[in-house]
């Protein structure tokens, strides 16, 4: 990997939060993600499940974590497998955990080899009543891949149909959603590692150049600061193609007097940055860009406010659509009649602003957390408003990602990435 190893404490703190939660006699079980083939000998990069990673910080495939706070044997209160290395593996893969690497990254003291998983986990289901299982309940998950915990679940209900169930996911919902510092902090390298990157392209981008060249500046510079790369698909979107939500084709010139939309951010240790900037092309605002974008800044600023903790998400979101609703007025957009005559539903603003302003952000992009109470300190959102103007080719979005506070307004992991009009202007124009 290309970050530097993580404390083995966080993973220690992450695990007790977890096995705290659990029910008396229970056993969860955690599994990597998949390989994901491409055709022929082809696969996909190798992405680690966020959750196993979260609770042990072991970053390679064919891992499973098991966790029983009241084994009767202590050594089987926390246990990790691995799989098995060798001079064959090592020399056509490259290095692979160790059973004393394993423990060094995850403080898990009791590490088996995979193909002991069978035995050991009949040894401890005999001591256990309930096993909980890792599904994927994100408000916004639609994968349709069988996985390799798809695959144990299955297998474990065929084994063990006498036991009860429970679910991991709104455990790992409630403890995700709430950062500890170390995760704050690599959270903040991962925007550190964005503004270096945004801050070239900024040098870089003239009238002409392409939107996948920008790709590569960005991605030069995230590698070469010890990032895997893009922590998302980036989206690279000059003139009308930002009026596309979710552009990725990054194939069109740069044209003198558009607008260039940037969503693309890096990730560190698997901690994704979450970062929008809309920016000249040519250099200079005309003032009707400069009119929408300060509008778009304005919300975010007054959105940003509103993240403190006892916050509902929902209604968030609803007074962020007044505040978009009072700058869409005041840019001609909307006038009094739409807005006394809108849809409750679809309220008139969304013409223009048709996605949320906010969600959280970690270990994913859209990371996990609860959205049905209140927002608490340590929790982390975006903040991501924008303003769509087909008929004018013109997009703006902005956004910065922030931590609740105990008091005060939330602090902003990005405030170190130029936003403001003048000084955007003023660094895209100083050679």
């Amino acid at each position: 990997m290309k970050y530097e190893q993580i404390p083995n404490n966080l993973f220690k703190k992450n695990r007790n939060k977890f096995m705290a939660a659990m029910l008396p006699k229970s056993i969860a079980v955690f599994n990597s993600n998949d390989i994901y083939p491409i055709g022929a000998d082809s696969v996909l990069p190798f992405e680690q499940h966020r959750d196993i990673f979260y609770l042990t910080g072991a970053d390679q495939e064919e891992t499973m974590l098991l966790l029983f706070p009241e084994a009767m044997d202590a050594n089987h209160r926390e246990i990790l497998f691995v799989r098995e290395t060798n001079a064959h593996i090592a020399v056509w893969e490259g290095e692979k955990l160790t059973k004393e690497r394993a423990t060094d990254i995850s403080g898990i003291e009791t590490v088996y080899w995979l193909k002991e998983f069978d035995s050991v986990f009949f040894d401890l289901m005999t001591e256990a009543e309930t096993i909980y299982f890792n599904t994927n309940e994100h408000y916004r998950q639609a994968v349709e891949t069988q996985t390799r915990e798809d695959r144990f679940i299955l297998d474990c209900k065929q084994k063990y149909p006498a036991h009860r169930v429970a679910k991991s996911n709104p455990i790992l919902q409630k403890l995700r959603g709430v950062k500890e510092p170390e995760e704050i902090s690599l959270l903040q390298k991962a925007c550190d590692i964005t503004e270096v990157g945004f801050r070239r392209v900024l040098e870089f981008l003239k009238p002409g150049a392409w939107e996948f060249e920008i790709e590569a500046e960005l991605l030069h510079q995230f590698v070469r600061n010890r990032s895997k790369g893009f922590a998302y698909p980036p989206i690279i979107a000059s003139g009308n193609n930002a009026n596309v939500l979710h552009y990725l084709e990054n194939n069109q010139r740069c044209k003198d007097g558009d607008l260039i939309l940037i969503d693309a951010a890096a990730e560190y240790a698997n901690f994704s940055s979450d970062l929008t900037r809309t920016i000249p092309v040519n250099g200079k605002f005309t003032e009707r860009q400069k009119s929408v974008y300060e509008a778009v800044l304005r919300v975010k600023k007054e959105a940003t406010k509103m993240l403190v903790p006892g916050t509902i998400w929902a209604e968030y979101h609803k007074e962020c659509g007044k505040l978009m609703t009072s700058e869409l007025l005041g840019l001609g957009l909307l006038d009094k009649a739409d807005v006394q005559n809108e849809n409750k539903d679809w309220p008139a603003y969304k013409k223009y602003f048709m996605h949320g302003t906010s969600h959280h952000i970690g270990l994913n992009t859209h990371d996990y957390g609860e959205l049905k109470t209140p927002m608490e300190p340590n929790m982390v959102f975006t903040v991501e408003p924008g303003i769509y103007i087909p008929d004018e080719k013109m997009g703006v979005r902005l956004e910065d990602d922030v931590v609740i506070q105990e008091t005060g307004d939330p602090f902003n992991l990005m405030r170190n990435i130029p936003i403001e009009v003048e000084e955007i202007e003023e660094l895209m124009n100083a050679s």
